[in-house]
C-alpha cells in the first residue's frame, strides 16, 4: 500500500447539498469529522480522502 500523496479540498456554498451530491456519486463520509459546520471529510470510492469546505 502506498502512502497518501495529496489531499483535495472543494469549496461549496452549501455543505448539506455538497454532501448529498458526493454521496450520490459514490463517496462515503469519513468517520472522523473535526469541524462539520466548517468542512466535512469524505472518501472517494477507492479510499482517497477529500474535503468539502464551506465557501
Amino acid at each position: 500500500m502506498r502512502p497518501q500523496r495529496g489531499h483535495v479540498d472543494f469549496d461549496v456554498p452549501d455543505l448539506d447539498a455538497g454532501e448529498a451530491a458526493v454521496l450520490a456519486l459514490g463517496a462515503t463520509r469519513h468517520e472522523v469529522q473535526p469541524a462539520p459546520d466548517s468542512f466535512r471529510v469524505f472518501l472517494d470510492p477507492i479510499g482517497h480522502p477529500f474535503c468539502l469546505v464551506r465557501a
